[in-house]
């Protein structure tokens, strides 16, 4: 009779969820549905990392796998990191799709690393008043490029006679400005001719190219269209369909015409998982983890138990090794920042009158400012953050000074009569309390900080009486009752 009870409700329940089911399926679009023909949308603003390398990968999928015959792909960016430059480039070369990066709205940029996706694509498009160029590989770290003011005015002088040379109809490829270390003109000469190799392949302007490279120059939207450099100009979307449409792009596989006129656009926004990615891979953000992460092991450790500052630190120190192992990070300062950490809390345990605690302030800030070793705009540590994260280890420098000090000047009290003044309640009553040999009278058990004592009274006490010590003999109290108000 039971079974029978249950099974009842057990297979009514089955049919109602197999009929959601059986709508949801109907009220979802089928894969028939998505593969239609149509153009996708991307959009990537600010600084190109990783974040935005698995958007663009991720999304470039999902629009082949959905029938897209075009994928644009709206840029505003101030540059980015080379490694996910370069995948994304890989990505647009090996796309079976035609890839159109568009530098809008206007008032946008395709600077420094988005130049190198610009001539990867096969249609470069800009809106007017965009700008494109500045693509001088950063300098990661170390010091500055030899020369100072003298080596720039030499710059700037070899740039305008090669710019006379270039109107006159004349080549010099061997009078670019050439930087002053071999690790410099490797950097420089390797990008060179990466740009190069994207201009070659679809036809475009590979002088100019290499100046945007060697001499940080830029274009207007409608300079570049003179100059060769983008293909297309287009005021909006609508704009830069009609221009496509009839358009020869070079694929891998031979040309292929583009008939993009009458198609509609789908927009493949970045979902959750790439803002999560944006956020983690944020240098700042990445800083901020990595010392929560820090702080939170080193708590623990000193209180064993505790559970939450590990679990919070385990975390913490998780994500952001995953953000600085795809970010260009300074070891030194990683191992400046565990120090300063380090060197804080051992303040509050072997106190040095602030001499550690300092100094770990110092080694923090110090490994803040050089921890993610470059100056791409939007991949750098503010100095902000730099300013909080030192005032904040100072204020945990003065407390721990400050604890320090008022148990300092706490009055001495031996550790035989530590007990005596505290007030307690009764656990456990008529209990046989030992010293030495004597038994003593009127037995009970108290709790203090956690942990039951052994107690004993002139007078009777009850379970849950409020008691206070008054004498202290070893491990046995002595306690009397206590009114209520005073307990």
């Amino acid at each position: 009779m039971m079974q029978r009870l249950l099974i009842r409700p057990l297979a009514l329940l089955s049919l109602m969820l197999g009929g959601v089911l059986l709508w949801l399926g109907s009220s979802l679009p089928s894969d028939a549905d998505d593969s239609v023909p149509h153009v996708a949308r991307l959009s990537v603003a600010g600084a190109i990392g990783p974040a935005t390398t698995d958007y663009l990968a991720r999304s470039m999928a999902e629009a082949t796998d959905s029938g897209a015959r075009a994928i644009v792909i709206e840029m505003d960016t101030p540059g980015g990191l080379d490694a996910a430059t370069r995948d994304i480039i890989k990505h647009i070369l090996a796309s079976p799709v035609p890839v159109v990066t568009y530098v809008h709205p206007a008032g946008s940029r395709a600077a420094s690393a988005g130049t190198y996706i610009l001539y990867a694509s096969h249609v470069a498009a800009m809106t007017p008043s965009t700008t494109l160029g500045a693509a001088t590989p950063v300098q990661m770290g170390g010091p500055a490029m030899p020369g100072g003011d003298d080596e720039a005015e030499e710059r700037r002088e070899r740039a305008e006679q090669r710019s006379e040379d270039a109107d006159n109809g004349e080549s010099d490829r061997e009078s670019a400005p050439q930087p002053g270390s071999a690790m410099e003109r490797k950097v420089i000469n390797d990008a060179v001719a990466f740009i190069r190799g994207l201009a070659e392949r679809h036809g475009r302007n590979a002088d100019w190219a290499e100046r945007a490279v060697r001499e940080a120059v830029s274009l207007t939207a409608s300079e570049a269209l003179e100059q060769n450099v983008v293909d297309v100009v287009a005021r909006n979307m609508d704009d830069l369909l009609e221009q496509l449409d009839g358009r020869t792009v070079i694929m891998d596989e031979g040309e292929r015409v583009l008939e993009v006129a009458d198609l509609p656009v789908r927009d493949y926004a970045p979902d959750w998982r790439t803002e999560l990615l944006s956020i983690i891979t944020n240098p700042q953000v990445a800083s901020i983890l990595f010392l929560i992460g820090i702080y939170g092991l080193i708590l623990e450790g000193y209180n064993p138990g505790t559970m939450i500052p590990g679990v919070v630190g385990v975390i913490s120190l998780l994500l952001a090794l995953y953000a600085l192992q795809v970010l260009p990070v300074n070891y030194a300062g990683v191992a400046l920042i565990v120090v300063g950490a380090l060197m804080i809390l051992g303040e509050a345990f072997m106190p040095s009158f602030g001499i550690l605690g300092i100094g770990g302030v110092i080694a923090v800030v110090i490994g803040s400012i050089i921890l993610v070793d470059t100056d791409i705009p939007g991949m750098e540590v503010s100095y902000e953050l730099i300013g909080a994260i030192a005032a904040t280890g100072v204020l945990m420098v003065l407390g721990i000074l400050w604890v320090v000090g008022s148990s300092v000047r706490r009055p001495r009290v031996a550790s035989n009569k530590a007990m005596i003044g505290r007030h307690s309640r009764v656990r456990y009553a008529g209990q046989v309390i030992k010293r030495g040999d004597e038994s003593l009278p009127n037995g009970v058990r108290v709790m203090l900080d956690g942990e039951l004592w052994n107690a004993w009274a002139d007078e009777p006490l009850s379970e849950g009486q409020n008691v206070i010590v008054v004498d202290q003999h070893g491990l046995v109290l002595k306690v009397q009752a206590a009114d209520t108000s005073a307990a």
